[in-house]
């Protein structure tokens, strides 16, 4: 479980890049966090994840607060950011194991979760390489397996899909879904509306740092009295605001 109470985050004393904002992810379900370029998307992952400081508010990962207590927090989820582009010159091997070490993987359980999700993605043939070789999809899909090797309770995705092939990406949805029917979080925010539509239980809409809309998308629809694709319906719900 997320929870994100009345954190807002300013980069300048005039303008807040986040308002005051609320919002609880539940065990068990697949949350996407929507919103324009520019919306707060990122910002906010940063805070859930640690990397930015919060101005004011907290957050809390399985009731551990991230600032209060990072360590502990951060063991409490897998982190995709929304740019591949780390550990370069790294071999994948050698990224895996090193993600292993930070989180405690047991010897037995890595070389099992690495030849499982390596051969699943298409990449086990390239963990020998380094990491700069990789195309933007391999990059991808080894920050993917990272972060699920210590099997996260809380599983947090910028733009996942980016760069994938079809393949990885209908692996990627299967597998946020099977963590979702474990009782784990998924929160991940993404620009591709219809793999959103389909694939979440819930929907948050995030427009100039304020969240707008929190709900099932039967829940928005109801509230704009329109049986639209998620697509018209998000048009809808931020073209005013």
């Amino acid at each position: 479980m997320i929870s994100i109470k009345n954190v807002s985050k300013s980069y300048n004393q005039k303008n807040k890049i986040i308002n005051n904002l609320n919002l609880e992810i539940k065990n068990g379900e697949i949350f996407g966090f929507l919103g324009p370029n520019g919306a707060g998307k990122t910002t906010t992952i940063k805070m859930i994840t640690g990397i930015l400081e919060i101005d004011q508010g907290e957050i809390l990962i399985n009731k551990i607060n991230i600032e209060k207590n990072p360590i502990e927090a951060k063991k409490q989820f897998g982190f995709v950011p929304d740019n591949p582009d780390m550990f370069l010159k790294l071999k994948g091997i050698e990224y895996l194991n090193f993600m292993a070490d930070v989180y405690e993987v047991s010897s037995e359980d890595r070389k099992k979760r690495i030849e499982e999700l390596a051969t699943l993605f298409e990449i086990k043939n390239e963990l020998n390489n380094k990491i700069q070789s990789y195309s933007h999809g391999m990059r991808q899909k080894i920050i993917i397996i990272g972060s699920l090797l210590h099997k996260p309770n809380n599983w947090i995705i910028d733009e996942p899909m980016t760069g994938l092939d079809p393949k990885a990406t209908y692996e990627l949805k299967n597998i946020m879904r099977q963590l979702a029917n474990q009782n784990k979080t998924v929160f991940f925010s993404t620009h591709i509306l219809d793999v959103a539509e389909k694939l979440c239980d819930r929907i948050g809409i995030i427009n100039k740092g304020k969240l707008i809309f929190v709900g099932t998308l039967e829940e928005m629809r109801k509230e704009l009295k329109e049986n639209n694709s998620l697509e018209e319906l998000y048009m809808e719900i931020t073209k005013n605001d």
